[in-house]
């Protein structure tokens, strides 16, 4: 099967379920070593904050690993690499256990038979763990990852492939996997479960990857594993099973793309690329925090009680950029089902102001990186004031993350592009959670109602995939109108908030001039702005509002205005009075900016292509802010 990066059906099948870390192995003639730290290198694009491998040599298995960058691991392996031609790598990303050496991947059981890589969540890790314990297994990390090696260990009577179908009959998650054992030296082992693994197919030599980078110096020839699968890896053959251990016939996927747009996964930018991994990102981000009966949400993180939130007479939400956006969404989220007073303030001016904060308020800082200046700042000055702080951060081991009294992270994963996609949406999801589960203590809102909002959020990945599957009507309008110099956004309530963050992408990446308006205040000056054929992206989703937002948009098509409206499918009244419609699936008016945000976002990437701009690395601006 050949597959072109404008096959966007196929593409979308194979790279929908990218995530964070990175897993390269080997196996055959040649050392594994240098192969192993290449596919490391080729990874880096993905993001990472420790790496390890580990490689055969006979009467051990050798293995080396540090937090830090790569450069740091080969630094440790300078003058003295194994000679080994087995071997598996892996950066990683932190989700479980702050970023270290003892946390760094591979992992091993107690005596060193069996070594582990992983990308994923282990759902299940603690019961599994306490039970490993009470049978005298040793753990030296505090990662998820471990308890797989030692489960290996406790299960394994002789027959590697039996004992790593039993594993994973036992574990519950999202994981690419990739196994060695000491008694086993000629096979590899790797599974999959809602994280990408691929098989690199050579002559008396075979590898594994999470991505196509890491081999596609090797060979062009891969097998895609799906859910559910797993690969007995030898240097002269590949046997791939399904979960009851019969065989499965694979056909071979024939990489065409080049080294760049392989890191890309076969998209043109890696912003792009990062927006469609939102469905992924947002699943991610509810794993583990959802109740098995969907009746609840689980932060084990905090573990608040009512004594807790009765203690706390005001909460700010601080950030910068997207992040203070994905605040403001914050504030009506924790307000409408906490009822808890809330105020957002851009992380810039918090310190400046000298804000009313006392031993009785909680500040939420929010960064992707964890480490923005500014809302670091903002952070110790809470904490000097005496408020109570929680982090929302991407970043396992952060600035940020560090500095808070207690964090929550996003799981979504590096972002490399500038303009932030699924870091927002991430935090929206975390903050509408955060919301419900304070509501479930201080029981403001029914069971019944929060039942129905978590089966409502659950639909929401597979709905922003949907609103993905279609974007030639949004490819159009960037056509038709994005060499316009200026563009307006308005929206009421929740609209207003996601118009904010629609126009700053505008911005940020095309250059063109945007600004969002609350629509009410349509007649308090703007509309002075508003002549014949200037674009106006009009959101109306809020039900509460409908009727006032339809009378806004009316006014600035009498001023000549072209009109382009995001609404939820079903809506028959607002396409008669505009000039485009993008719809977006429906479900709850609180959760709808999940889902607007999406074209927004491809809005402005596409326009940002039309007027030939460089999308990830936009001129003035980074990724990091680390000055203030």
């Amino acid at each position: 099967m050949t597959l072109h990066p404008s096959d966007a059906l196929e593409r979308k099948k194979i790279l929908e379920e990218k995530f964070m870390c990175g897993i390269v192995g080997y196996i055959g003639e040649k050392k594994a070593a240098p192969i192993l730290l290449d596919g490391l290198t080729k990874l880096e694009y993905r993001g990472y904050d420790s790496a390890g491998i580990a490689v055969d040599c006979g009467e051990n298995i050798f293995i080396e690993k540090t937090v830090g960058r790569l450069d740091a691991l080969k630094d440790k392996l300078k003058n003295r690499l194994p000679e080994g031609t087995v071997g598996i790598g892996h950066t990683r990303w932190a989700t479980h256990g702050r970023p270290s050496d003892s946390n760094a991947h591979p992992h091993t059981d107690c005596h060193g038979n069996f070594v582990v890589v992983h990308n994923g969540i282990i759902e299940n890790y603690l019961p599994i763990k306490e039970d490993l314990i009470a049978k005298g297994h040793k753990f030296s990390s505090e990662t998820d990852t471990e308890v797989i090696a030692h489960l290996l260990e406790e299960i394994y009577r002789g027959d590697f492939v039996e004992a790593v179908r039993e594993v994973l009959n036992k574990i519950e998650g999202s994981y690419s996997l990739a196994f060695m054992a000491k008694a086993h030296p000629d096979i590899l082992i790797c599974a999959k479960q809602d994280n990408p693994l691929i098989i690199g197919l050579g002559r008396g030599e075979n590898f594994i990857a999470s991505d196509i980078p890491a081999i596609i110096n090797h060979t062009r020839q891969t097998y895609i594993l799906n859910d559910g699968e797993i690969a007995v890896v030898k240097k002269n053959s590949v046997q791939i099973l399904n979960r009851q251990g019969k065989s499965v016939d694979k056909k071979i996927f024939h990489v065409t793309w080049n080294a760049e747009a392989a890191e890309k996964g076969g998209y043109e930018h890696f912003m792009l690329k990062e927006i469609n991994e939102q469905p992924k990102a947002v699943r991610d981000t509810m794993s583990k925090r959802i109740a098995k009966d969907g009746g609840a949400i689980i932060l084990d993180e905090l573990n608040w009680d009512k004594n807790f939130l009765d203690g706390i007479d005001k909460i700010y939400i601080v950030a910068c950029g997207t992040a203070y956006h994905a605040g403001l969404v914050g504030k009506f989220y924790i307000e409408k089902l906490a009822r808890k007073l809330v105020e957002v303030d851009l992380a810039s001016e918090y310190r400046y102001r000298d804000p009313i904060v006392d031993e009785k308020t909680l500040v939420i800082v929010v960064s992707q990186s964890g480490e923005t200046s500014d809302t670091l700042a903002a952070l110790k000055e809470s904490k000097r004031l005496g408020a109570k702080t929680l982090a929302i951060t991407n970043v396992v081991g952060s600035s940020i993350a560090r500095e808070a009294h207690q964090v929550i992270h996003t799981w979504a994963g590096p972002e490399i592009a500038v303009a932030s996609t699924k870091a927002y949406t991430t935090q929206l999801i975390l903050m509408f959670m955060l919301a419900l589960y304070m509501a479930q203590i201080c029981e403001t809102l029914s069971d019944e109602r929060i039942r129905e909002l978590i089966c409502r959020l659950k639909k929401i990945p597979a709905q922003i995939s949907e609103t993905l599957s279609d974007v030639e009507p949004i490819k159009t309008f960037a056509r038709q109108y994005g060499f316009n110099e200026d563009v307006f956004y308005i929206g009421r309530a929740l609209d207003y908030d996601v118009a904010l963050e629609g126009a700053l992408k505008l911005k940020e990446i095309s250059y063109i001039h945007a600004e969002a308006y609350a629509s009410g205040e349509l007649k308090h000056g703007t509309l002075a702005l508003i002549v014949e054929g200037v674009p106006v992206i009009a959101l109306a989703t809020q039900k509460s509002v409908y009727e006032k937002t339809l009378s806004n948009i009316k006014e600035v098509k009498a001023r000549d205005a072209i009109v382009i409206g995001i609404a939820a499918a079903g809506d028959t009244e607002l396409e008669k009075y505009l000039d485009h419609v993008i719809f977006v699936p429906e479900t709850d008016e609180l959760l709808i900016p999940l889902l607007t945000v999406v074209p927004l976002q491809l809005l402005a990437y596409y326009a940002a292509i039309t007027r030939g701009c460089d999308v990830d690395k936009p001129r003035n601006l980074a990724k990091s802010v680390t000055v203030e």
